[in-house]
């Protein structure tokens, strides 16, 4: 699994030449409705093990909560099951919200 910064995914989703990742949601859907980052599917992460076959396994996976560390367990939980290109957003949300899109309602 890579880490990624908010500035390493804001570079990537503005580089034109370079496809977008799934941005994967791991958090609640309450979380999901009071902020997100533009294109996320929602996936709360208690639901990730039943819903993981909906996913491509060699797509490239942004997996993304409020602080990084459900994220970084169910990017764990991916690889385990054949996922081979997971990125965590370190910092989740917040750190998104603090440092790229400074509009983003915090929690």
């Amino acid at each position: 699994m890579h880490n990624l910064s908010p500035q390493m995914l804001q570079e990537w989703l503005d580089d034109p030449a370079r496809p977008s990742p799934l941005l994967l949601d791991v958090r609640e859907p309450w979380e999901f409705e009071i902020c997100h980052i533009a294109g996320a599917r929602l996936m709360p992460m208690q639901s990730v093990p039943l819903q993981a076959a909906e996913l491509q396994p060699d797509a490239e996976i942004v997996v993304i909560c409020h602080h990084g560390v459900r994220s970084r367990h169910v990017g764990v939980f991916l690889e385990r099951n054949g996922f081979t290109r997971i990125y965590n957003l370190g910092g989740g949300v917040d750190a998104w919200a603090n440092q790229v899109d400074h509009a983003m309602p915090l929690y």
